[in-house]
């Protein structure tokens, strides 16, 4: 009986140190900018999950500081494309700079950053996991396609950091927990 019992505390400890899945700390709102972190064209998949989700969303690949003066979140969709960069004219370092300056201007007016990784194991690797953890580590919530975590890369910044995270198997699951992020205006 006390070998169950120590089995049961132990199960209980384990789980409340597991991050938490399929919940946020806080609810986001509406209008969303949608921006990419690497120019790859996910930013488009993106912005139909949150129509499909019937939210209020703007995507714009290559947005600036002074475009989340009018959201209440920001959605960074990262992974890196080495066409998608060549298509906006300008080098992996200015992007990366460029989302960087976005995150400041929403950090500094208290915009909620949501992170969604939607390009599996195409969108990590080396080029791609700097955008993944510069978006991961800032986020209030991530949802990520389970091939793109098959390593834990982004379960372990979301336990590390106490960030809720969603895992869904395929692209078109995201619009659900996406949906529940959302109050509706």
């Amino acid at each position: 009986m006390k070998f169950i019992h120590s089995l049961c505390i132990l199960a209980l400890l384990t789980l409340a140190a597991l991050p938490v899945f399929g919940q946020s700390k806080d609810k986001c709102e509406q209008p969303i900018l949608i921006t990419s972190a690497g120019q790859s064209a996910d930013v488009t998949m993106a912005a139909m999950l949150c129509k499909k989700a019937g939210l209020t969303a703007k995507a714009v690949n290559r947005a600036t500081a002074a475009d989340v003066k009018d959201v209440k979140t920001l959605i960074i969709v990262p992974g890196f494309s080495s066409k998608g960069l060549g298509a906006a004219g300008v080098s992996r370092e200015q992007e990366m700079d460029r989302v960087k300056e976005v995150i400041a201007a929403a950090q500094k007016q208290k915009i909620k950053i949501v992170m969604l990784h939607i390009g599996g194991k195409p969108r990590r690797g080396q080029q791609s996991d700097d955008f993944n953890k510069l978006s991961a580590e800032v986020s209030v919530h991530m949802i990520v396609v389970k091939q793109g975590d098959e390593d834990k890369f982004f379960s372990t910044i979301a336990s590390a950091k106490n960030i809720g995270i969603d895992i869904v198997e395929k692209i078109v699951d995201a619009a659900k927990p996406l949906d529940g992020l959302f109050k509706k205006n």
